[in-house]
């Protein structure tokens, strides 16, 4: 028997934008692949809320605002170790648009996070300087939303943080393995799993949600 959705349940939709799919400047491998699922598992929840990455053209995270560093290398910032990124999800372009091939005209709430030049932002909950919060928390405390499903981009960074923000919050939390994709990085997609394993996070597939 599938997994009962409630209507204190709520399924995250993190960054299913178009420069982290197929295309993108920050292409996630296969992260078209996942649409078609998201929809589906859309339909189970009364309650989806979408995650949006929105940077300024000047966005500290770009490697081209660094002199002599190249996408994927590392430098450190007040808030420590920060992974420098091809220019992507600019306010205002088409790569930062959420794709229009998701069906999901119920969703009921967009979060813009790393729009604040100086800091990156990967989760939905908070931004990288672990201080700045989105509101996220906030809308699903007074909507009464207890438990988190996340699916999206990236395993590894997005999906990931805002998942570990969520236990954090003390709130149930799911990955919907199959729902996601990685950009596994130096192995960044094995040590997210392990943190979310410690954190307390469920793992499961569409499956067991669908039936």
């Amino acid at each position: 028997m599938p997994i009962a959705i409630s209507p204190q349940d709520v399924l995250v939709v993190v960054d299913v934008q178009y420069d982290f799919l197929p295309g993108g400047s920050l292409a996630v491998t296969g992260g078209d692949e996942i649409i078609s699922l998201i929809n589906t598992l859309a339909r189970r929840f009364t309650n989806v809320v979408f995650t949006q990455d929105w940077h300024p053209a000047d966005h500290v995270s770009f490697a081209s605002q660094h002199q002599g560093k190249a996408p994927f290398e590392t430098i450190e910032l007040d808030y420590g170790t920060q992974v420098l990124w091809p220019d992507h999800c600019i306010q205002g372009t088409r790569g930062a648009e959420i794709s229009r091939d998701l069906d999901i005209a119920h969703a009921q709430l967009i979060i813009r996070k790393g729009y604040n030049r100086q800091v990156d932002s990967y989760s939905g909950f908070q931004e990288a300087d672990r201080r700045t919060r989105t509101g996220l928390a906030g809308y699903l405390r007074e909507r009464g939303l207890t438990r988190v499903y996340v699916v999206g981009l990236a395993t590894d960074f997005c999906v990931a943080w805002t998942a570990l923000d969520a236990r954090a919050q003390g709130l149930d939390t799911v990955i919907i393995e199959d729902a996601t994709r990685a950009i596994d990085a130096d192995g960044s997609l094995a040590r997210a799993w392990a943190d979310m394993n410690d954190a307390g996070v469920t793992r499961l597939m569409s499956r067991d949600v669908l039936g």
